[in-house]
């Protein structure tokens, strides 16, 4: 008998967690999984007494849900997808909805739903942010696809998203892809982030030889402020933790390689193929990346001697604020470049994303949720076409006065040879969108002599593109 509202495919951290979400707020939730070990572990243990019901085969999984069925896959991205959808497929009816919550690349969920609309089945790629304790208790939810397929996922997405002031946290993003290329932006914008607190710890604990528990109080303070964020906050609480065998802040001891899962890299790619900069996200992935050459840094830190002027010392105090300063000026451009690109995916594919909604869905359950989201959802409420965050009025004076900060920050850091790839680049991408001229032209004149690719003249461009035979005229 069909008695379940929705099904949960996949029973990983996540899976099970949305689904006992589900469940708590009022639906008869089916579960499955290729494992069926996990089912009957999840059904014994964390859904024992609820109202889900437990599917080790797939035909019986889809027979308990109620038409117009509606299945969540929680598995990873890729091939997964496609093997998993084939196993529901000769069980579904035209009107059903296939939901995929995995970080999918937004291409293929555009391939899936094409083809599943041929075949008379509705398709979500649906973001999903806020980890185990987001997806259990109120995730920020980012889907997209055909607005009919929403409308019949919606009374579930809007019941189990995190709530704020502004209501759940989810929204239709837009058609085809749309949802899965913002949660993929959501994700780039999230490496900036982190990246940029991690220049910030770096400075203060090798210039100002801080330790873990005062910098631990610093970020807690500076978390009440401008800069107040869910990555702050939790960067305070790791900063505090201390290994139970030896006492020793636990940070210390954790190896400095970071992981990725391709997201990131995944938005600098979107961002070339549209022509966006976002020189912020590039170096905090290129930051990953490096991280993972430990032998060869440790190789090159005993050869490759760090010789350079030294700066006079900085005051604690001024160079704390400097880097209060400069963590806020680049997380201001993390943002933006990441604005930038999802409306010029909009743009290209004819999505028409509404980027004020997806500031108000980032602000509770995701993990970029934080302050300045209030300010950006307010600003492209004022302008949806705005070009450019930096162009508001709010964030253009509040980077007027971090710039002097932001600066003596960078100049102190690289003097002192600490990597400040991601401040520096924020840094050059602002000062670069303020020059009212670049350096281009002469990169033009190269291009011209050495390949005949033309450029423009500012005196006369009613001429268009034009050549010139510089080896001539030098002559």
């Amino acid at each position: 008998m069909a008695e379940a509202d929705i099904g949960m495919a996949g029973l990983g951290v996540m899976g099970a967690s949305l689904a006992l979400n589900m469940e708590r707020n009022g639906f008869t939730v089916a579960v499955w999984d290729r494992e069926a070990k996990w089912v009957d572990d999840f059904a014994k243990t964390r859904a024992a007494g609820k109202d889900i019901i437990a599917a080790k085969e797939a035909k019986a999984f889809v027979q308990s849900l109620k038409p117009p069925r509606r299945i969540m896959m929680m598995v990873k991205a890729g091939a997964p997808v496609d093997w998993t959808i084939e196993q529901f497929k000769p069980f579904l009816e035209a009107g059903d909805t296939l939901i995929d919550g995995g970080n999918s690349f937004y291409q293929d969920t555009a391939r899936r739903e094409a083809a599943l609309a041929g075949e008379g089945l509705r398709f979500i790629g649906t973001g999903v942010s806020g980890g185990e304790y987001g997806a259990l208790y109120g995730p920020s939810l980012m889907p997209g696809g055909s607005r009919e397929a929403y409308e019949n996922i919606r009374p579930v997405w809007e019941s189990i998203a995190a709530k704020t002031a502004d209501g759940a946290c989810t929204t239709y993003v837009g058609p085809s892809g749309a949802g899965h290329f913002v949660k993929m932006v959501h994700n780039g914008i999230e490496y900036g982030l982190m990246q940029a607190i991690a220049e910030a710890y770096d400075i203060m604990r090798r210039l100002l030889k801080m330790e873990a528990a005062e910098l631990a109080d610093t970020f807690a303070e500076w978390n009440t402020g401008v800069l107040e964020s869910y990555l702050l906050e939790i960067t305070a609480k790791v900063l505090r933790v201390r290994d139970k065998e030896t006492n020793q802040p636990l940070v210390d001891l954790i190896l400095d390689q970071a992981g990725q899962k391709g997201t990131g890299k995944w938005t600098t790619d979107a961002a070339l193929e549209l022509g966006v900069a976002t020189p912020t996200i590039n170096a905090a992935v290129e930051a990953r990346i490096i991280s993972a050459l430990k032998e060869e840094r440790v190789r090159a830190s005993r050869v490759i001697e760090m010789r350079g002027a030294r700066s006079d010392e900085t005051k604690r105090d001024d160079l704390m604020a400097a880097v209060h300063d400069a963590l806020y000026a680049s997380f201001i451009c993390a943002y933006a470049q990441g604005f930038n690109l999802i409306r010029a995916a909009s743009d290209e594919y004819k999505w028409d994303v509404n980027l004020s909604e997806i500031s108000r869905i980032w602000k509770g359950g995701c993990i970029i949720r934080a302050a300045l989201l209030d300010e950006i959802k307010t600003a492209y409420g004022r302008d949806a076409r705005l070009a450019n965050l930096l162009l508001d009025e709010k964030f253009n004076a509040g980077i007027k006065q971090a710039q002097t900060g932001w600066r003596k920050c960078l100049s102190a850091a690289m003097d002192e040879g600490v990597p400040v790839g991601v401040m520096a680049a924020s840094l050059a991408y602002f000062d670069s969108y303020r020059a009212a001229t670049l350096p281009q032209n002469l990169t033009q004149a190269q291009r011209d002599f050495f390949g005949a690719h033309t450029y423009v003249r500012t005196d006369k461009p009613e001429q268009g593109a034009i050549h010139t035979n510089w080896e001539e005229l030098q002559s």
